[in-house]
C-alpha cells in the first residue's frame, strides 16, 4: 500500500505506512534492539514501503523484541503481525503489511547481508566494484 494511502481494513485504525514506520522504530529502540537499518522500498518493490533491520542480543532478546513489536502494532493500528521463525529466534520475519522488519542475532544478520541484497549499506568485503575507477 502506498505510504499516502490509509489503511481501511476492517477493525483497524487509519495509518499511514509512515506511521506505521515511526511506531516500528520507536518500539525497537524502546527495547534497545541494536544496529537498526529502516530501508526505504516505495517504487522498487511491492511488498512493502519500508523494510527494517535490526539485532538483538541473543535470542531470547530477539524473541522479546518480536512479541512486544507485533503487540505495539496490533494494540496501535489493530493490525495483526504474521511472525516467522520465533521458535528458533535466529532470524525472526515480521510482516505488517507496508513494513517488513527482520531481527536477528548478529552472527545471523552477518551471514545474510540483506543489506547488500538490496544495495544499501557498505560493499561487502574483498568487493572490489567499489574501488573500480572510470580510466
Amino acid at each position: 500500500m502506498p505510504a499516502s494511502s490509509a489503511a481501511t481494513l476492517s477493525n483497524t485504525k487509519a495509518y499511514t505506512a509512515e506511521d506505521l514506520h515511526q511506531l516500528i522504530l520507536q518500539s525497537l529502540d524502546d527495547d534497545q534492539a541494536q544496529d537498526v537499518t529502516s530501508i526505504p522500498l516505495a517504487g522498487k518493490s511491492s511488498i512493502g514501503d519500508y523494510m527494517v533491520i535490526a539485532n538483538g542480543r541473543s535470542t531470547r532478546h530477539v524473541s522479546a523484541i518480536a512479541e512486544k513489536l507485533a503487540e505495539a502494532v496490533k494494540s496501535a493500528f489493530g493490525i495483526p503481525t504474521r511472525i516467522e521463525g520465533l521458535p528458533t529466534a535466529d532470524w525472526v520475519l515480521l510482516d505488517t503489511g507496508d513494513v517488513i522488519v527482520h531481527l536477528f542475532r548478529p552472527e545471523v544478520r552477518s551471514f545474510y547481508n540483506l543489506e547488500r541484497m538490496w544495495g544499501f549499506g557498505e560493499p561487502a568485503e574483498g568487493d572490489d566494484s567499489a574501488a573500480e575507477d572510470d580510466s
